[in-house]
C-alpha cells in the first residue's frame, strides 16, 4: 500500500472520531427520511465510492456540531488533519407565496392537519407543495449548494456525503426539519395551520349557528302579547276571566326510576351499584303509597274499615266475697 495520498503528500493516519461525534445507526427508516436521501443522491450525483465512504464516516461518528437553521446546515467532520473540516449545506428557501398556498392546502385537508398537529408527516404532503409551486425535497442541483473546507474537488466529497446521511437520520427523528430546511420553523408552520383551520371553522360554525337560529325562529309558535289594562286596588288580585279547571291524574308511570337514571351518580358516589338501583325500590314504594292515598274517597282514610272486637274479662272475686263463700 502506498504511503502517499492522491496529491503525492505523505499520508497520515485518520484521527479518531471525537467523543461528541454523531454516530449514524440507520438513515432512511421513515418514508420522508428515505425520500430525502433518494433526492440528495439523485441531485448530487457523484461516484458511488465517495457516497460509500461518506456513509462509513457517518457510522463512525466523524460528523459533529450539526446545526440546522432556516434552510442552512453546518457541521464539522473529523478526518486525517488535526483541524476538522467545515461543512455547509444550503437549501433554497420557499418564498412566502408558496408557503401561504401550501398552508392553505394543508388546512383544507382535515387528515393532513390532524397528522401534522399530532407530530407526524402526511405521506403525500409534497403534493400540496407541488400544487403551490414548490417542493419539500430538492429537485435540481440549483436548489442545493454544498461547501467543504477539504482539498477534495469532488462533488460531493465524502465529508459532505457523511453530513447528508447524518442529516437523513435526524429527519427520521424529526420530520419538521423538512420545513426548517425550506425556511419555516415547526412553530411557524403549526401556528399558521391552526390559524387557517380556526378561521375556516369559525366561518363554518357561524354559518351553521345562523341557519339553526333561523330554523328555530321559523318553527317557534306565535306567542300572544299581553297588554295590561288599568288596575284598581279592589281588583288587583281578582282574575280577569274564569280560571281553567284543574285536573290531576295518578296513573302508574310507564317506566319507573327514569329521573334517577337521568340524574346519574354524583361525583362522590363510590358504591358498586348505581344510585338508581339503590333508591328506585323505596321511591317506587313511596309513589305507590301516595297514589293509593290520593285515590281513596274523602274520609275513608280516617274511618276504620271495621270496628275492633273487644274482649271481655271477668274481674276476680274480692277477698271478702271469698271469705263469705267460705263461711257459707
Amino acid at each position: 500500500m502506498s504511503d502517499r495520498d492522491f496529491w503525492g503528500w505523505p499520508s497520515t493516519p485518520k484521527r479518531p472520531p471525537p467523543a461528541h461525534g454523531i454516530k449514524m445507526k440507520k438513515a432512511g427508516t421513515t418514508w420522508w427520511g428515505q425520500r430525502w436521501l433518494e433526492a440528495l443522491e439523485r441531485v448530487l450525483g457523484g461516484d458511488s465510492g465517495r457516497l460509500s465512504r461518506g456513509r462509513t464516516y457517518a457510522r463512525a461518528g466523524r460528523t459533529h456540531d450539526l446545526v440546522i437553521q432556516r434552510g442552512e446546515v453546518t457541521a464539522r467532520v473529523t478526518g486525517s488533519r488535526p483541524k476538522p473540516y467545515a461543512i455547509s449545506l444550503t437549501l433554497k428557501r420557499l418564498d412566502d407565496g408558496v408557503w401561504e398556498k401550501a398552508i392553505a392546502g394543508m388546512a383544507g385537508r382535515a387528515q393532513y392537519a390532524a397528522e401534522l398537529l399530532a407530530g407526524a408527516m402526511p405521506q403525500a404532503i409534497d403534493e400540496v407543495f407541488l400544487a403551490a409551486g414548490g417542493s419539500l425535497f430538492p429537485r435540481s442541483r440549483g436548489e442545493l449548494m454544498t461547501e467543504c473546507s477539504c482539498p477534495d474537488w469532488g462533488d460531493p466529497c465524502k465529508h459532505v456525503a457523511a453530513t447528508h446521511y447524518v442529516l437523513g437520520e435526524a429527519l427520521d427523528h424529526d420530520p419538521f426539519l423538512l420545513f426548517e430546511l425550506r425556511g419555516r420553523t415547526k412553530e411557524q408552520v403549526l401556528s399558521a395551520l391552526r390559524a387557517a383551520r380556526g378561521a375556516g371553522s369559525d366561518g363554518e360554525g357561524a354559518t351553521r349557528r345562523g341557519a339553526a337560529k333561523r330554523r328555530r325562529a321559523a318553527d317557534a309558535p306565535a306567542i300572544p302579547s299581553v297588554k295590561p289594562g288599568k288596575l284598581t286596588r279592589a281588583g288587583y288580585d281578582a282574575p280577569r276571566e274564569p280560571l281553567p279547571a284543574l285536573g290531576f291524574t295518578f296513573d302508574v308511570p310507564s317506566a319507573s326510576g327514569a329521573v334517577l337514571r337521568q340524574l346519574g351518580a354524583p361525583a362522590s358516589w363510590s358504591a358498586n351499584v348505581t344510585p338508581g338501583e339503590v333508591l328506585a325500590p323505596p321511591v317506587r314504594a313511596a309513589a305507590e303509597r301516595a297514589r293509593r292515598i290520593a285515590l281513596e274517597e274523602p274520609g275513608a282514610a280516617d274511618a276504620p274499615a271495621t270496628a275492633p272486637r273487644r274482649r271481655s274479662r271477668a274481674k276476680p272475686p274480692t277477698r271478702r266475697a271469698k271469705r263469705k263463700g267460705a263461711d257459707e
